[in-house]
Protein backbone atom coordinates (compact mmCIF):
# COMPACT_ATOMS: atom_id res chain seq x y z
CA UNK A 1 0.00 0.00 0.00
CA UNK A 2 1.19 3.77 -0.64
CA UNK A 3 0.92 5.74 2.14
CA UNK A 4 2.15 8.86 1.77
CA UNK A 5 1.16 10.08 5.15
CA UNK A 6 2.56 7.06 6.82
CA UNK A 7 5.86 7.91 9.09
CA UNK A 8 7.85 5.17 7.50
CA UNK A 9 7.63 3.53 3.97
CA UNK A 10 8.82 -0.14 2.83
CA UNK A 11 9.28 -1.51 -0.35
CA UNK A 12 5.98 -3.51 -1.38
CA UNK A 13 5.25 -6.94 -0.85
CA UNK A 14 5.26 -8.65 -4.05
CA UNK A 15 1.99 -11.47 -4.15
CA UNK A 16 4.56 -14.37 -5.11
CA UNK A 17 4.49 -17.35 -3.01
CA UNK A 18 8.19 -18.38 -3.52
CA UNK A 19 9.24 -14.76 -2.31
CA UNK A 20 6.44 -15.25 0.76
CA UNK A 21 7.26 -18.77 1.88
CA UNK A 22 11.34 -17.89 1.97
CA UNK A 23 10.28 -14.59 4.12
CA UNK A 24 8.35 -16.77 6.58
CA UNK A 25 10.33 -19.35 6.86
CA UNK A 26 13.20 -17.59 7.78
CA UNK A 27 11.09 -15.90 10.19
CA UNK A 28 10.54 -18.90 12.34
CA UNK A 29 7.64 -20.63 10.09
CA UNK A 30 9.04 -24.49 10.00
CA UNK A 31 8.83 -25.06 6.10
CA UNK A 32 7.04 -28.19 7.11
CA UNK A 33 4.24 -26.58 8.72
CA UNK A 34 1.98 -24.46 6.11
CA UNK A 35 3.40 -22.65 2.92
CA UNK A 36 1.62 -20.47 0.37
CA UNK A 37 -0.05 -21.31 -2.80
CA UNK A 38 -0.76 -19.19 -5.67
CA UNK A 39 -5.12 -19.57 -6.51
CA UNK A 40 -5.86 -19.43 -10.25
CA UNK A 41 -9.62 -19.44 -10.52
CA UNK A 42 -12.55 -20.02 -7.95
CA UNK A 43 -13.99 -22.46 -10.36
CA UNK A 44 -14.29 -25.58 -7.87
CA UNK A 45 -11.84 -27.60 -9.93
CA UNK A 46 -9.34 -25.25 -9.20
CA UNK A 47 -10.09 -24.81 -5.58
CA UNK A 48 -9.85 -28.47 -5.19
CA UNK A 49 -6.49 -28.35 -6.41
CA UNK A 50 -4.85 -25.77 -3.26
CA UNK A 51 -3.87 -28.46 -0.64
CA UNK A 52 -6.33 -28.15 2.64
CA UNK A 53 -6.65 -27.42 5.18
CA UNK A 54 -6.44 -23.62 4.01
CA UNK A 55 -5.10 -21.76 7.12
CA UNK A 56 -5.79 -17.89 5.35
CA UNK A 57 -6.76 -16.57 2.22
CA UNK A 58 -4.72 -12.77 1.24
CA UNK A 59 -5.88 -10.75 -1.55
CA UNK A 60 -3.98 -7.99 -3.30
CA UNK A 61 -6.69 -5.66 -4.82
CA UNK A 62 -6.30 -2.12 -6.95
CA UNK A 63 -6.97 0.64 -4.76
CA UNK A 64 -9.54 2.72 -6.83
CA UNK A 65 -11.54 5.50 -5.91
CA UNK A 66 -14.87 3.10 -5.56
CA UNK A 67 -12.96 1.20 -2.99
CA UNK A 68 -11.64 3.47 -1.16
CA UNK A 69 -15.24 5.33 -0.64
CA UNK A 70 -16.39 1.82 0.44
CA UNK A 71 -14.31 1.47 2.94
CA UNK A 72 -14.32 4.68 4.68
CA UNK A 73 -18.43 4.14 4.34
CA UNK A 74 -17.77 0.85 6.18
CA UNK A 75 -15.53 1.88 8.32
CA UNK A 76 -17.84 4.92 9.48
CA UNK A 77 -20.17 2.24 11.03
CA UNK A 78 -18.83 1.43 14.34
CA UNK A 79 -19.47 -2.81 15.10
CA UNK A 80 -17.76 -4.47 18.09
CA UNK A 81 -15.84 -7.73 17.31
CA UNK A 82 -14.38 -10.83 18.25
CA UNK A 83 -11.13 -10.56 20.61
CA UNK A 84 -10.18 -13.29 19.83
CA UNK A 85 -9.47 -11.98 16.10
CA UNK A 86 -5.47 -11.31 16.29
CA UNK A 87 -5.65 -7.76 15.04
CA UNK A 88 -3.44 -5.11 13.70
CA UNK A 89 -3.10 -1.61 12.31
CA UNK A 90 -0.53 -0.76 9.59
CA UNK A 91 1.50 2.18 10.29
CA UNK A 92 4.02 1.66 7.84
CA UNK A 93 3.43 2.83 4.17
CA UNK A 94 3.93 -0.14 2.01
CA UNK A 95 3.77 -2.95 4.86
CA UNK A 96 0.37 -4.45 3.94
CA UNK A 97 2.17 -7.70 2.45
CA UNK A 98 3.24 -8.26 5.79
CA UNK A 99 0.73 -7.19 7.90
CA UNK A 100 -1.45 -9.54 6.07
CA UNK A 101 0.33 -12.51 6.60
CA UNK A 102 0.72 -11.55 10.44
CA UNK A 103 -2.97 -11.52 10.14
CA UNK A 104 -3.21 -14.70 8.27
CA UNK A 105 -0.57 -16.43 11.13
CA UNK A 106 -1.83 -14.49 14.17
CA UNK A 107 -5.37 -15.95 13.78
CA UNK A 108 -3.95 -19.50 13.84
CA UNK A 109 -1.20 -19.63 16.63
CA UNK A 110 -2.64 -22.69 18.43
CA UNK A 111 -2.56 -25.03 14.59
CA UNK A 112 0.91 -23.97 13.90
CA UNK A 113 4.22 -24.12 15.61
CA UNK A 114 6.99 -21.85 14.98
CA UNK A 115 10.15 -22.44 15.92
CA UNK A 116 10.96 -21.00 19.38
CA UNK A 117 12.84 -18.01 19.93
CA UNK A 118 12.45 -16.90 16.26
CA UNK A 119 11.41 -13.29 15.33
CA UNK A 120 7.67 -15.23 14.87
CA UNK A 121 7.45 -16.84 17.85
CA UNK A 122 8.47 -13.55 20.33
CA UNK A 123 6.18 -11.17 18.25
CA UNK A 124 3.62 -13.06 18.68
CA UNK A 125 4.29 -13.81 22.21
CA UNK A 126 5.01 -10.10 22.86
CA UNK A 127 2.29 -8.79 21.30
CA UNK A 128 -0.72 -10.98 22.22
CA UNK A 129 -2.16 -8.80 24.82
CA UNK A 130 -1.17 -5.50 23.18
CA UNK A 131 -4.04 -3.55 21.54
CA UNK A 132 -4.11 -3.18 17.42
CA UNK A 133 -2.10 0.23 17.17
CA UNK A 134 0.41 -0.95 20.20
CA UNK A 135 1.18 -4.18 18.09
CA UNK A 136 1.70 -2.04 15.01
CA UNK A 137 4.11 0.31 16.65
CA UNK A 138 5.60 -2.57 17.61
CA UNK A 139 6.27 -3.89 14.27
CA UNK A 140 7.09 -0.07 13.29
CA UNK A 141 10.07 -0.07 15.45
CA UNK A 142 11.47 -3.72 14.75
CA UNK A 143 14.15 -3.77 12.78
CA UNK A 144 14.76 -7.11 12.20
CA UNK A 145 11.30 -7.09 10.58
CA UNK A 146 12.39 -4.41 8.36
CA UNK A 147 15.39 -6.05 7.44
CA UNK A 148 13.55 -9.43 6.47
CA UNK A 149 10.53 -7.21 4.81
CA UNK A 150 13.23 -5.23 2.63
CA UNK A 151 15.02 -8.56 1.84
CA UNK A 152 11.91 -10.29 0.61
CA UNK A 153 10.57 -7.01 -1.17
CA UNK A 154 13.79 -7.36 -3.17
CA UNK A 155 13.60 -10.80 -4.41
CA UNK A 156 10.38 -10.61 -6.52
CA UNK A 157 10.44 -10.98 -10.12
CA UNK A 158 9.35 -7.37 -10.37
CA UNK A 159 11.53 -4.06 -9.64
CA UNK A 160 10.40 -2.76 -6.21
CA UNK A 161 8.90 0.60 -6.36
CA UNK A 162 7.44 2.21 -3.25
CA UNK A 163 4.92 3.63 -5.96
CA UNK A 164 2.15 0.91 -5.95
CA UNK A 165 -1.57 1.24 -6.28
CA UNK A 166 -2.70 -2.16 -4.99
CA UNK A 167 -3.13 -3.15 -1.74
CA UNK A 168 -3.48 -6.48 0.13
CA UNK A 169 -5.70 -7.90 2.95
CA UNK A 170 -6.26 -11.32 4.87
CA UNK A 171 -9.57 -13.87 5.38
CA UNK A 172 -9.00 -15.42 8.34
CA UNK A 173 -12.12 -17.96 10.19
CA UNK A 174 -12.03 -17.19 13.88
CA UNK A 175 -14.60 -19.14 16.00
CA UNK A 176 -16.33 -20.24 12.69
CA UNK A 177 -16.96 -16.08 11.10
CA UNK A 178 -15.16 -15.16 8.11
CA UNK A 179 -13.33 -12.11 8.96
CA UNK A 180 -11.90 -9.51 6.54
CA UNK A 181 -8.24 -8.26 8.47
CA UNK A 182 -7.40 -5.16 6.72
CA UNK A 183 -4.44 -2.93 8.87
CA UNK A 184 -5.81 0.33 7.31
CA UNK A 185 -9.41 0.27 8.54
CA UNK A 186 -10.33 0.29 12.32
CA UNK A 187 -11.79 -2.95 12.85
CA UNK A 188 -11.89 -6.20 11.25
CA UNK A 189 -14.84 -6.79 9.14
CA UNK A 190 -17.06 -9.69 9.34
CA UNK A 191 -18.64 -11.38 6.19
CA UNK A 192 -20.70 -14.15 7.86
CA UNK A 193 -20.03 -17.25 9.30
CA UNK A 194 -17.62 -19.85 7.70
CA UNK A 195 -15.23 -23.25 8.91
CA UNK A 196 -11.80 -24.05 8.69
CA UNK A 197 -13.39 -26.26 5.66
CA UNK A 198 -15.16 -24.03 4.05
CA UNK A 199 -12.77 -20.95 4.38
CA UNK A 200 -11.11 -20.71 0.90
CA UNK A 201 -14.49 -20.83 -0.82
CA UNK A 202 -16.23 -18.37 1.91
CA UNK A 203 -13.47 -16.16 0.91
CA UNK A 204 -13.70 -16.74 -2.70
CA UNK A 205 -16.51 -15.36 -2.52
CA UNK A 206 -16.11 -11.97 -0.85
CA UNK A 207 -13.48 -11.69 -3.36
CA UNK A 208 -15.34 -12.63 -6.64
CA UNK A 209 -18.02 -9.57 -5.39
CA UNK A 210 -14.49 -7.37 -5.33
CA UNK A 211 -13.85 -8.32 -8.71
CA UNK A 212 -17.41 -7.85 -10.07
CA UNK A 213 -17.20 -4.16 -8.52
CA UNK A 214 -13.81 -3.43 -10.82
CA UNK A 215 -13.76 -5.90 -13.94
CA UNK A 216 -11.41 -4.06 -15.83
CA UNK A 217 -8.76 -4.51 -13.31
CA UNK A 218 -6.06 -6.81 -13.77
CA UNK A 219 -4.25 -6.17 -10.51
CA UNK A 220 -6.29 -8.79 -8.35
CA UNK A 221 -4.07 -11.67 -7.05
CA UNK A 222 -5.15 -14.33 -4.66
CA UNK A 223 -3.00 -16.67 -1.89
CA UNK A 224 -4.05 -19.47 0.40
CA UNK A 225 -1.64 -20.47 3.03
CA UNK A 226 -2.65 -23.86 3.17
CA UNK A 227 -1.08 -26.16 6.45
CA UNK A 228 1.25 -29.00 5.24
CA UNK A 229 0.23 -32.42 5.48
CA UNK A 230 1.82 -34.66 8.54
Amino acid sequence: MSDTYAKKRWLPLEANPDVMNQFLWGLGLPEEEAECNDVYGFEDELLEMIPKPVLAVLLLYPLTAESEAERVKEDSVGKDYNKKVYFMKQTVGNACGTVGLLHALGNVTSEIMFQEGSFLDRFYKITANKDPTERAEFLEKDTEMEVAHCVAASAGDTEASDDVDTHFICFSCVDGELYELDGRRERPVSHGPTSPSTLLKDASKVIKGMFEKNPTSLNFNVIAISKKAV
